[in-house]
């Protein structure tokens, strides 16, 4: 081998394993939002996610996955709002009516009788929606959709693109838009769109 021969293929694996070093690796890049996320998380103190239950997943939402944004854990939205009535609210950090609405939802879902609330955040960083609930004492358990155009429970959804979006999923599984009215103004509102079901 000559030296010339040599020096290129020392150079050759050099490149290689510069290459090979500046990859991304997977376990640094799952690891790392949470690490990010942790102080907001616990700012936020948002309440669990709601658990799949026994009964059958709500179709329109089978197998939509979608990040839990107070812990990170991944859940099956279908099967989490499955069983009993549930108020969807699709909000993102920037939309300026979702900061009185979300502070509203809070207050109707403290009162005897409402049903349960599930905030979805999308179109935003998560924490900046975090940080946004915490600044709002808004401690609603919420799932992070992207921050993106689109998420996965945002096309199942098929949300307007004007935010915030209320939907009611009944204990049955239907899944209701509330067009009348677009942004809640008081908790008679709220109650008065989730009907009979409370």
């Amino acid at each position: 081998m000559t030296t010339v021969t040599k020096w290129a293929l020392a150079a050759a694996v050099l490149a290689v394993a510069l290459i090979v070093a500046l990859l991304p690796r997977g376990s640094d890049t799952a690891v790392k939002p949470s690490e990010d996320l942790a102080p907001a998380r616990a700012a936020a103190a948002l309440q669990p996610c709601p658990a799949p239950g026994p009964v059958p997943p709500v179709k329109q939402l089978e197998g939509v996955k979608a990040d839990c944004l107070g812990d990170g854990a991944s859940i099956d939205v279908g099967r989490a709002l499955a069983g009993a009535p549930v108020l969807v609210n699709v909000w993102a950090s920037w939309c300026e009516p979702c900061r009185t609405e979300l502070p509203l939802l809070q207050e109707y879902a403290k009162q005897p009788g409402a049903v349960r609330v599930l905030g979805v955040q999308v179109q935003s960083p998560a924490k900046d929606g975090l940080n946004l609930l915490a600044e709002l004492g808004v401690h609603l358990p919420s799932v992070f959709d992207g921050d993106g155009q689109s998420g996965p429970v945002r096309t199942a959804l098929k949300v307007p693109s004007s935010l915030p979006a209320s939907y009611l999923v009944t204990a049955a599984g239907e899944v209701r838009f509330i067009a009348n009215p677009r942004l809640f103004r008081n908790t008679d509102q709220v109650r008065a769109a989730v009907g009979g079901t409370s």
